[in-house]
C-alpha cells in the first residue's frame, strides 16, 4: 500500500510524486525509504487527485493544524493535482493551515509563470534557498534546468508574496551553510521581501524510517 499522507509532529504531509528536477547531495530520501519513523515514501505510482484526498479524509484532519505538501519529491512537480486537492482542503477544512515545501522551480517546471496560481489555496509558500551563491547552488543541488534553475527560484519567491500570504525561504544551519553565507542568505530575502529560515541541521540516522 503507497504512503500517500503521512505524520510528522502536529501536521499532515503529503507525497504526490517521487520526480524533482534536482538531485541534491544532502537529499534526505538518500538516507532511507521514509523520514521521521514514516514507512516507505517511494510511490508505486503517483496517486490520483481522488486517491490523494481519501487517504486526508482518513487521518481526521479535524485534530491538525496543518496539511503539508511534502514528500519523496518536489510537489510542484505535480501543481494540477496539489492545486485541486488545496481546492478540496479549503472547502471542507477552511481552518487548516496549507503549506507547500518546494525547491522554488515551479516556473521551469511548468514552463510558464505559476505564482498566481497558489492565490486563496496556500497559506505559507517554504522555499529551499540552500546557499547565496548559483554556483554554489549548481553543485549543491544540481538541477536539471542547469544555470537558469538558481535566478528562477529568486524571482518565483519575489512573484509569489503577491498572492501567498507567507513566503520563507530556507537554508539549513551550521555545520552545512557557515554564519558568513547565512549573513548572505538573509541579505537575499531582505532584497526579495520575504523572510529567511534556518533549519536545524538533521543527523540521517534520524530520519531513517
Amino acid at each position: 500500500m503507497m504512503n500517500i499522507t503521512y505524520q510528522v509532529k502536529n501536521a499532515v504531509y503529503v507525497n504526490l510524486t517521487n520526480r524533482c528536477p534536482c538531485d541534491c547531495v544532502f537529499c534526505l530520501r538518500r538516507n532511507g525509504p521514509g523520514v521521521y519513523g514514516s514507512d516507505s515514501l517511494w510511490l508505486e505510482r503517483e496517486p490520483t487527485v481522488e486517491e490523494v484526498i481519501e487517504s486526508l479524509a482518513k487521518q481526521k484532519l479535524e485534530a491538525f493544524p496543518e496539511v503539508v505538501f511534502c514528500g519523496y519529491g518536489e510537489p510542484t512537480e505535480r501543481l494540477d493535482t496539489l492545486l485541486d486537492v488545496a481546492k478540496w482542503l479549503r472547502g471542507e477544512h477552511p481552518g487548516l493551515h496549507i503549506r507547500v515545501n518546494t525547491n522554488g522551480l515551479a516556473d521551469l517546471i511548468a514552463g510558464a509563470p505559476t505564482a498566481p496560481r497558489f492565490k486563496g489555496l496556500v497559506d505559507t509558500l517554504s522555499i529551499s534557498l540552500n546557499t547565496p551563491d548559483a554556483a554554489e547552488y549548481m553543485t549543491m543541488c544540481r538541477p536539471r534546468f542547469g544555470e537558469a534553475a538558481y535566478p528562477a527560484l529568486l524571482r518565483f519567491a519575489g512573484e509569489a508574496k503577491e498572492y501567498v500570504p507567507e513566503v520563507v525561504m530556507t537554508i539549513v544551519g551550521e555545520p552545512v551553510t557557515s554564519k558568513e553565507k547565512q549573513a548572505a542568505c538573509q541579505a537575499i530575502c531582505d532584497r526579495i521581501g520575504v523572510r529567511l529560515r534556518i533549519r536545524p541541521y538533521e543527523n540521517p540516522t534520524r530520519s531513517k524510517a
